[in-house]
């Protein structure tokens, strides 16, 4: 990332940016930006290799098997129709690119993967002209390319294979494209996708990995990203509540879908960290003046959920974000993050996550206000700073019209000169509002 960013304890900062800091108060074009905007590295069959692709909710309905190789109702995208529910972008990374593509006489896949194995060509004389051939391109039992040439140097590339286009055509019923494989997944894999990641935008990001070591790499990319460079989104992970940090969200419950006995009779289950999907994606598309908390789980997976209260009330402490059982609906518990370690500057308000959608709100709108409206264009004297503390009054407004904070006033906004010339300082107090928790009533009766 070109421009600087992050959290700041001198104003001895090199880099140009927006540096900011959050603390909690003491105890004994200035507009919101959307949400919605989530990321996440996945294990593929087929498409894009080696860079982070973008697809909007309405391309994933649209065009799933030209994108991921499977139609939408597919088993093997339950995942992303649990995560588009919610989300209305992902930016993705193919983590098992780099295999071997399927090929046969007249094409090769597009892509690598063992998706392109279920690729035929097949080939018949033309009806109408019996110097043309029509070479149609079937994946699994759907036709999903024809066209009718004289000869291999005419056909055009498709969504799906790249012809040979010095075969020789001939008569076949169906000719299967062979020897596609996926690449390897490992710690390189999930390594290469964050190094790609810092250069996108966006709300939450999700890891769908049992694997703790991968966790802890992201559980760090996090902070680093957060605290250093100025980039607020959440993570999302499951099962790792020792994270204890706000930026970071930990699932409890397992996905007990495909659950089998080993041949130690010790139980597996192979889409254990599936609930991170949804989760994503709620998260992620939760608005900013709104709460997961109570949220139905409308997913796909069979997540497990019937935990004692006890059992919850231990969840809330150790900061875990669990779903539970409401009769026959699987909800949201709470809508908190790791963060169980309060402190002067972290203090319990943290924990919550509508919290952090309002301060990663600002920050995010802040930064981008200052770094291409301000930086390196307006003058740094009185009608310059009054320019920024309007801008960044109205964001506040706009937060206070849709209830996401409280009893804001012009004066909670202070722009003041730095300790050098080109350094601005900015003194804000904002009351984040979050959603009914608790109820607590009291009846007299008469």
């Amino acid at each position: 990332m070109a421009l600087g960013g992050g959290t700041f304890i001198a104003q001895n900062k090199v880099l140009p940016g927006a540096y900011m800091n959050f603390v909690s108060t003491a105890h004994a074009s200035a507009a919101l930006s959307d949400r919605g905007t989530v990321t996440m590295p996945l294990e593929l069959d087929w498409g894009v290799e080696d860079s982070i692709f973008t697809v909007t909710n309405e391309e994933f309905q649209k065009d799933t098997q030209k994108i991921f190789g499977y139609a939408y109702a597919d088993d093997k995208m339950k995942g992303l129709r649990d995560l588009f529910l919610n989300a209305a972008v992902l930016h993705a990374y193919r983590l098992n690119g780099g295999g071997q593509k399927a090929s046969n006489d007249y094409a090769e896949a597009l892509y690598s993967g063992i998706r392109g194995n279920d690729l035929k060509i097949g080939i018949q004389a033309d009806v109408d002209d019996e110097t043309a051939f029509e070479v149609v391109t079937w994946l699994g039992a759907a036709k999903v390319d024809s066209q009718t040439v004289h000869d291999a140097g005419e056909l055009e590339d498709n969504s799906y294979v790249k012809f040979k286009r010095d075969a020789e055509l001939a008569a076949v019923a169906a000719s299967p494209l062979t020897g596609g494989t996926n690449g390897a997944v490992d710690g390189s894999a999930y390594q290469a996708y964050a190094d790609k990641a810092e250069a996108y935008t966006y709300n939450t990001m999700g890891i769908a990995t049992t694997d703790d070591t991968i966790k802890k790499l992201f559980a760090a990319f996090n902070r680093r990203l957060r605290d250093e460079m100025g980039i607020k989104f959440q993570l999302v992970l499951y099962g790792y509540r020792e994270a204890d940090y706000m930026g970071v969200i930990s699932i409890k419950n397992k996905c007990m879908d495909g659950a089998y006995k080993d041949t130690d009779g010790k139980m597996v289950y192979p889409e254990e960290a599936a609930a991170v999907f949804w989760a994503t994606g709620a998260e992620g598309g939760c608005a900013v003046n709104a709460s997961c908390q109570n949220k139905v789980y409308n997913g796909e997976y069979t997540l497990e959920a019937d935990f004692t209260q006890s059992e919850l009330v231990a969840a809330i402490k150790s900061g875990e974000f669990v779903f539970h059982k409401v009769n026959s609906d699987i909800r949201v518990l709470d809508d908190i993050n790791t963060m169980v370690t309060a402190t002067d500057d972290s203090g319990e308000v943290f924990k919550d996550n509508q919290t952090i959608r309002v301060i990663d709100q600002l920050g995010n709108d802040d930064a981008v206000i200052f770094n291409t409206k301000y930086l390196g264009k307006v003058p740094n004297d009185a009608a310059g700073r009054t320019a920024l503390w309007s801008d960044l009054v109205k964001i506040r407004k706009e937060l206070g019209r849709i209830h996401a904070i409280e009893d804001f006033n012009d004066t909670d906004v202070v722009v003041s000169p730095g300790d050098s010339k080109k350094a601005v300082v900015v003194e804000n107090v904002i009351t984040v509002v979050n959603a009914m928790s608790k109820l607590y009533m009291t009846t007299t009766i008469a």
